[in-house]
């Protein structure tokens, strides 16, 4: 199946995209498709397409469908932050360097 998707890619190569997929199959049939490549794009969704890789992939998805992660609960924090109190302190000037503590 590959073979045959890469041979149709090759064979729409001149049409002008972004096109829809009436305008695909009508460029194939003038370049002389068999009847395993009108199959195929005949089984395209009803849509414009921008690219032959996004024709490619809409025939015979390669790139791994991404699913949305699972947020989970945020971990406790571990500790006090660097500078501990301090580094929420807003009354400080900004730019203002602390002693190191002792």
């Amino acid at each position: 199946m590959s073979s045959l998707v890469a041979e149709l890619q090759v064979l729409l190569e001149g049409v002008a995209l972004p096109a829809p997929r009436q305008e695909l199959l009508d460029h194939a049939r003038r370049e002389d498709a068999g009847p395993a490549e009108l199959a195929l794009l005949e089984g395209l969704p009803e849509r414009e397409y921008s690219s032959l890789d996004e024709v490619g992939e809409a025939l015979l998805p390669v790139q791994p469908s991404r699913k949305p992660e699972r947020l989970g609960h945020p971990k406790p924090e571990s500790g006090q932050p660097p500078g501990g109190s301090a580094y929420t302190d807003g009354s400080e000037e900004p730019g203002w360097v602390r002693d190191a503590p002792d």
